[in-house]
Formats: C-alpha cells, sequence, structure tokens
C-alpha cells in the first residue's frame, strides 16, 4: 500500500433491523421471520451499546446520512426511532443536510406510524412495493396486495414525506413487457423523489435458490429492461446507479456515498461497516445473529470482527462500487481513497478500454454502455 496518509471520506450510518412479517423466497438478508412478539425494547437497548462502542468514530466525525434498514424497519414503533436517532445525535456532530432514511413495507405501514417517522427525525422513505400486481406478489412471496402498496405510498405522502423513494422489481415470475411497464407507470404517477429498479436475481441459499421459478427469457428479459429506463428517463428521472433513478437534486445520500467508496459505520445484527483510518482501510461485520447479537451486548462482549483491506481487495472493491456509477469516478477519487498509486490500475484498464467496457469523459472514467450492460465482466477484470 502507499505511504500515503489516507483522506478520511464523508461517514454515514447504517443501522440494522432484523426482523420482517415473512421471509421472501428471494431474500437473502440478514432478516428473521417474526415468529413472536418483537423484543423492540431489548434490541433497542443492544442497538444503544453498539452504538456507544462507535464513540470513538462518531465523537471525530461529521455524520451525512443514516439509513435504518432490514428486514422491515417500519415494525419498530415511532418512539423506538426517536430514541435511536436522539442518542446519535447526541454521539455525533450532524450534517445540516442530514439525510435519514427508513425502509417501509405498504403491509406495515399507518398513518400514525408515518406521521410519528416524520416527527422522530425521518426525512426520506423507501417504501418495498416490488409490483402493482397482485398475481407478481403472490409469486414473490410477498405479503401485501396491489391496494396497499397504493395506499401505502398515498399515506405517506398525506404524512408529509417530501423525499419519497419505490422499490420495484422487474424480470419477475411469467412477468412480459407490458407487466413491467404497467408496474412502472402506476409508479411514476405517483410522482416520487427516487425509483429503485431492481431486476430479480436468484440468490444463493433463499427459497428460489432450491425452487426456482419460470423468469423470463433473455429476449424478454432485455426488452423489458430497455423499456423501464427509456420511460423513467422520459419522466424525468436520472439513472445514476445500476438500479437508482432519481429526479433532479434527490439521489439517495447514503447510498451514493457507499458507491463513492465512503466510509460507514454499521450497528445492529449482521451490520457491515468500511472504515478509514489515517494508515489503513478496515472492514468489520457485527453478530449476524439477533438473540446472540442482543445477549453480546448485554454482557458487555464484543460484537465486531474487523479486518484491513489488502491491496489488491482495494483496487477491486472501489472499482466495484465506483463503476455502478453512471458517471464513474475521478482518478484522484481513487487515489485519496485508498491511498494507491494510479498504476496499479494500468493493466486491467488497458484491457477494459480494449475491450470496449471503459471509456474517458473529460476528467471522468466510467463504463460505456456495452460495459453498463456487462458490468459484471467489467468488474471482474480488478479482480486480485
Amino acid at each position: 500500500m502507499s505511504s500515503a496518509k489516507l483522506q478520511q471520506p464523508p461517514l454515514s450510518l447504517y443501522v440494522h433491523l432484523p426482523w420482517c412479517e415473512h421471509k421472501c423466497p428471494y431474500c437473502d438478508f440478514n432478516s428473521h421471520p417474526l415468529r413472536q412478539t418483537l423484543p423492540e425494547k431489548d434490541y433497542l437497548n443492544a442497538l444503544l451499546i453498539d452504538l456507544k462502542h462507535e464513540r470513538e468514530v462518531l465523537e471525530s466525525r461529521v455524520l451525512h446520512s443514516i439509513f435504518i434498514g432490514g428486514g422491515t424497519p417500519s415494525l419498530f414503533s415511532p418512539p423506538s426511532i426517536h430514541r435511536l436517532l436522539n442518542e446519535i445525535g447526541q454521539l455525533t456532530e450532524c450534517s445540516d443536510r442530514m439525510e435519514v432514511t427508513i425502509e417501509a413495507n405498504p403491509g406495515s405501514s399507518d398513518m400514525g406510524r408515518f406521521d410519528g417517522f416524520l416527527g422522530a427525525g425521518v426525512n426520506r422513505l423507501s417504501v418495498g412495493v416490488q409490483s402493482f400486481s397482485d398475481e407478481k406478489l403472490l409469486s414473490l412471496g410477498r405479503l401485501h396486495d396491489a391496494e396497499q402498496a397504493q395506499s401505502a405510498i398515498v399515506t405517506a405522502r398525506r404524512a408529509g414525506f417530501k423525499n419519497l423513494n419505490i422499490d420495484l422489481m422487474f424480470g419477475l415470475p411469467g412477468q412480459n413487457e407490458e407487466d413491467a411497464l404497467r408496474d412502472l407507470s402506476i409508479g411514476i404517477n405517483y410522482k416520487p423523489t427516487h425509483l429503485s429498479l431492481y431486476q430479480l436475481t436468484i440468490e444463493p441459499n433463499t427459497y428460489f435458490a432450491t425452487n426456482p421459478p419460470q423468469l423470463p427469457d433473455e429476449k424478454t428479459d432485455w426488452d423489458i429492461r430497455s423499456a423501464i429506463y427509456s420511460i423513467a428517463k422520459a419522466a424525468g428521472y436520472t439513472r445514476y446507479e445500476v438500479s437508482a433513478f432519481s429526479k433532479p437534486g434527490s439521489r439517495c445520500k447514503h447510498n451514493l456515498n457507499i458507491w463513492q467508496f465512503g466510509d460507514y459505520l454499521g450497528i445492529g445484527a449482521g451490520a457491515h461497516g468500511k472504515i478509514t483510518t489515517p494508515r489503513e482501510v478496515l472492514r468489520y461485520a457485527k453478530e449476524k445473529h439477533p438473540a446472540i447479537y442482543m445477549k453480546k451486548a448485554q454482557a458487555g462482549i464484543s460484537l465486531s470482527k474487523s479486518r484491513p483491506i489488502s491491496q489488491a481487495d482495494l483496487c477491486f472493491e472501489f472499482m466495484l462500487n465506483a463503476l455502478r456509477l453512471s458517471e464513474g469516478f475521478q482518478e484522484n477519487d481513487f487515489k485519496e481513497r485508498t491511498g494507491l498509486s494510479w498504476s496499479t490500475l494500468t493493466k486491467p484498464l488497458t484491457e477494459a478500454r480494449r475491450l470496449g467496457l471503459l471509456e474517458t469523459a473529460g476528467a471522468r472514467i466510467r463504463a460505456t454502455d456495452l460495459g453498463y450492460r456487462f458490468l459484471d465482466d467489467l468488474v471482474e477484470l480488478f479482480l486480485p
């Protein structure tokens, strides 16, 4: 690694609330079906212990964003979210333009809860709609129906959320182009500030991995993908990352910081983090199982395992994130975030350009249209 002193990038905080009402067959996140009463108080106390273990980092840095994910975070009550955000505010200096996001599912949404989240300090809501088709929602194992999905969006607007993201999935079992465009059209009609448009992928260790559904063929999938990207653009949404589309000024600050290889603390069961010190970049993960996590927190046992990122892995991890962004990155971004010499990238950059997967536009290096289409192949060139 270069002997140059590393510069600390912006800092974000991720909070993981791991329970959900039902484990979806495509989900590979650290989420757990709620089989009994939500241990809200005990888990919140564990989170606050975890948070205080991170005091050294928090007290020395300005926090730019908080993302509360899961699981289904909206299962937690507004007073718990208020207490959590209040404790965070006491431990660190928060940016004047702090973005605080919480994820919500239509099935756990109600007007009082959304009002309460807004009052607690949440200013960005991400609603996991996935589809506005009852048939497709059923195929995905979702508990809500299309009517509840639309009701959740209306409820969020009435509660006062101006910064609203809608999650939609495409490439669903039995889905054709017309189905996908109908979902997108309904979503756009609600005028969200942000859209997350994900392709359904079959992940290892999920129900779908062992019981795969019949997904659209390659041509249908490409037709769907091309059409939804074009329609989102025509509706005024800029595709700034592989799956992220925003209205002007509404990019997700939290995710953008991660893609730009910024720092983030993670608290909660299974939460991950990345922290830059003057000499190295560290990755760490918290105890994964919620019950063990709570037990260890109460017993004062360490919740975290960390490791330095090797020089070879730093190159790959930086490119894995930066090339997801449509605008790519600049040479100085790489040097400042990794502490490595630009010459480290000479060979893979040359090969990526030769294959037509990468281009230079002004001072920025980014994936070509072909590179964006075959992003996994492009990123693989930077593997150690």
